[in-house]
């Protein structure tokens, strides 16, 4: 158990650009019923932090107001009724919030063990996105080995993993991204083809590259208009899971379209759901895909830079211009 009081934490002070995010004292909070208290040594930065910065995602109900949804450290301390980990195991856990501090606090339920020969940098990427992919693409897509999957935003901390983990489990892999190098990096990542979204047209791209069968599954970041372009390129029975709304919240499409394809389109979100929901996530996580991660065959850390948590305001600058590929990462003191 720690016996510090106060920790240093990432506040945002004001909605508004990443200026805004300022380094604070608060104090170290205590675990509940059910929860653990983790000392952060990493902590990852996806998107929805960006849209809390700016006003767009507030916290859940009860959640810490502090940005961050995904960190790995050691546990510090365990709450009642916890008997899955002991002080000092190594673990990552994926947030409500809270993640941007050198301790947080979370659901037992969403803490996963540091995968065996992963770094605490490295297992700081996996949560939001590895349960975000698992849940959309997997567990509701139902993507199966030999099916194509078109993954839209390629080299984003979502479309690394998903490229990765799809190929882990044996599905052929298209991947759009808007620049020559950042296409380059999908093929990298291991994308069986890649489409530059920017020179070509994607539904076109991916009739020829599936001998005008079309997709079985579309990881839709962007929304908007691609829904129907989405739509133009699924194979009979595909699936399409929308996971954000980059391209616009609202979209038209024709209902025909979809049903000849006898298509389907999935949508969620995680960040608000209960810890019970993320713990089946989880637990479906550790047995089948935590047993693989050790190998590093397809799917391994993939880490665009590390910032100090002084520098946070910094590595919102680079997620927002997109120059990253692969996860932006945050680490409480120097490096």
């Amino acid at each position: 158990m720690t016996t510090e009081k106060l920790m240093t934490v990432v506040e945002i002070t004001r909605f508004g650009p990443p200026d805004v995010l300022t380094l604070k004292q608060r104090e170290i909070p205590t675990p509940k019923e059910g929860e653990v208290l983790i000392r952060v040594g990493a902590a990852g930065v996806s998107r929805p932090d960006v849209l809390q910065r700016r006003g767009h995602y507030p916290s859940p109900p009860g959640a810490s107001d502090l940005p961050g949804l995904e960190v790995a450290g050691v546990i510090a301390a365990c709450g009642p009724g916890v008997s899955e980990y002991k002080i000092g195991d190594q673990v990552c856990a994926l947030l409500s919030g809270g993640g941007y501090a050198e301790f947080c606090v979370a659901p037992v339920g969403q803490v996963l063990p540091i995968p065996a020969g992963w770094s605490a940098e490295e297992a700081a990427t996996l949560p939001e996105n590895i349960f975000t992919v698992w849940e959309n693409a997997f567990r509701r897509a139902k993507l199966q080995a030999g099916e194509t999957i078109l993954i839209q935003g390629g080299t984003s901390g979502i479309g690394s993993t998903a490229i990765m983990l799809a190929r882990e489990f044996g599905a052929t892999v298209i991947a759009t991204s808007g620049s020559d190098e950042k296409c380059q990096a999908c093929l990298s990542i291991g994308a069986n083809a890649v489409i530059n979204y920017k020179t070509k047209d994607f539904v076109a791209e991916t009739l020829r590259l599936t001998d005008q069968h079309g997709l079985n599954v579309v990881l839709d970041i962007v929304g908007g208009d691609y829904v129907q372009r989405s739509i133009n390129c699924i194979a009979i029975d595909g699936r399409i899971s929308l996971l954000a709304t980059q391209g616009g919240d609202e979209a038209t499409f024709s209902v025909s379209s979809l049903i000849k394809k006898r298509g389907t389109i999935l949508a969620s979100n995680m960040r608000p759901r209960s810890p019970a929901e993320k713990a089946v996530i989880a637990a479906d996580l550790r047995q089948q895909v935590w047993p693989r991660l050790a190998s590093r065959t397809h799917f391994r850390p993939l880490i665009d830079r590390v910032f100090t948590f002084a520098e946070a305001a910094q590595a919102h600058e680079r997620m927002e211009k997109g120059e990253h590929v692969g996860k932006l990462v945050l680490v409480p003191g120097a490096r």
